[in-house]
């Protein structure tokens, strides 16, 4: 049975080795891909490697440019030129040839997919298989896309009566789009963000997440071949450096970020018009299950294990808190951790693998830290490697009992803790979702659909 001391021990297949390291020099502006002269940012990766004299360090990946204020500018200019005031050659052209724009694009990302997989698997962590899904569910969301955009012109082009008045409802573009893609599905919420506002005849500025950026290069080509200068700008570099004079200048009509709500807030502070600035952000969740006492204990724990630590528990939707009511949680605790204590760890590559090392370099020490406030205030891991650490690499420490005075009700965790609250009167997990600071998601457990239906009832607006 492997050990977490090993982790970082196993052979690594031939085809699954990690990118060369190289200078990456390249991005994306006005319709061409530029040259960078300026310095570069050092990209490692979460998976640990042997260096030249043995000892294991972050693989180093490649390097990118550390783009500052006037290159984003640059890009912003660009962006503005192409959408013209509506006017541009890309807002006014026939729904039709975007389509086409689009179709070229998807054509040329597919033969992309295993350097881009392999990207995914060595940047983020992700495992073989959830990579490759996010590639193809990517292509499949561009021409789901395309297929809708098709029926909303074919609707939009007949005359509807309404009060005695004929008319014809059309969409348009809002603008210029400041992109700003999460490192947990970098290519997948990228391009859903992304592909729809191109889409539409809006132009775009598009920076890639922290985490998760080399695995846009080898598309930059396709972003060049497939659509007019100036549509698609792809620029590399610190948020705070290139983000926050974007929105500065008041040039940019629409911010589009999934990520956090404090980075959202602070970019939204810098636009000197808020009020015309439109938003489109999908921000954290603390999404709670409850599981009713007549609940299937066996299909709850199947469920919230795969909703509490899939991919690490580093997904907006993921459960990152477990009501249980007072008279199953025994029962449901100890099979829960049985099934946790039981999936397979490793790197992504592995066959099976389930847990994966973790992205973020200051994610171990937070998730101890929280991990450390719920011991301090009567909590116990009970999982026997809970908790348990290799550098970039923590295994899921199931909490209980865990309550409110602890940092781990609150906060978002978005990785692998996983806090269970037992509770006796439906009001307590009810209020907890009330009170809390974000949007949020809850899944239900329970045979009887008499016991689910009002409750549905009352959390269907507090989302």
């Amino acid at each position: 049975m492997k050990q977490i001391k090993n982790i970082f021990h196993s052979s690594i297949p031939e085809e699954f080795q990690a990118p060369k390291v190289t200078i990456y020099d390249k991005y994306l502006l006005n319709g061409k891909i530029e040259t960078w002269k300026g310095e570069f940012a050092t990209i490692n990766s979460p998976i640990f490697t042997p260096n030249a004299i043995g000892e294991l360090e972050a693989t180093p990946l490649g390097e990118l440019p550390n783009m500052k204020k006037d290159d984003a500018l640059k890009a912003l200019d660009a962006a503005c030129a192409a959408f013209d005031n509506g006017q541009g050659v890309w807002p006014t052209m026939k729904v039709e040839d975007r389509i086409k724009c689009v179709e070229k694009f998807a054509a040329l990302m597919v033969p992309k997919r295993e350097e881009v997989v392999n990207f995914i698997m060595w940047e983020i962590g992700k495992t073989l298989p959830d990579a490759q899904k996010e590639f193809d569910r990517t292509v499949a969301y561009i021409y789901d896309t395309i297929q809708e955009l098709k029926q909303m012109d074919r609707d939009s082009a007949r005359l509807e009566l309404d009060s005695d008045v004929y008319a014809q409802v059309r969409r348009s573009p809002l603008g210029t789009v400041l992109c700003l893609a999460p490192y947990n599905y970098p290519l997948n919420e990228t391009f859903c963000l992304l592909i729809p506002a191109l889409i539409m005849g809006n132009t775009a500025i598009f920076k890639p997440a922290k985490y998760g950026v080399l695995l846009i290069t080898p598309l930059l080509e396709a972003f060049a071949e497939a659509f007019p200068k100036g549509v698609v700008n792809i620029i590399f570099g610190r948020g705070r450096e290139v983000a926050t004079p974007i929105v500065a200048s008041g040039k940019m009509d629409v911010l589009a970020l999934i990520g956090n709500s404090k980075s959202a807030n602070a970019l939204q502070s810098h636009h000197p018009k808020k009020n015309r600035l439109r938003l489109v952000l999908g921000l954290e969740a603390k999404n709670p299950a409850i599981v009713l006492p007549d609940a299937d204990i066996d299909l709850a724990v199947e469920e919230c294990v795969l909703g509490s630590l899939s991919f690490n528990g580093q997904r907006c939707t993921a459960l990152k808190m477990l009501f249980v009511h007072e008279a199953v949680v025994e029962e449901f605790n100890q099979k829960y951790v049985a099934k946790v204590e039981q999936l397979a760890f490793g790197l992504p590559w592995e066959n099976g693998v389930k847990l994966t090392p973790l992205p973020e370099p200051g994610k171990p020490a937070y998730i101890q830290d929280l991990v450390d406030d719920a011991l301090s205030k009567g909590a116990k891991i009970l999982n026997e490697k809970g908790g348990k650490t290799n550098r970039s690499f923590v295994f899921p420490a199931v909490l209980y009992p865990v309550n409110d005075t602890m940092n781990i009700f609150h906060e978002e965790q978005f990785g692998p803790v996983v806090p269970i609250i037992s509770y006796k009167n439906i009001e307590k997990p009810i209020d907890a979702i009330v009170q809390s600071n974000y949007g949020q998601q809850v899944s239900l457990f329970s045979k009887s659909a008499d016991t689910l239906a009002p409750l549905i009832d009352v959390l269907v607006n507090q989302g």
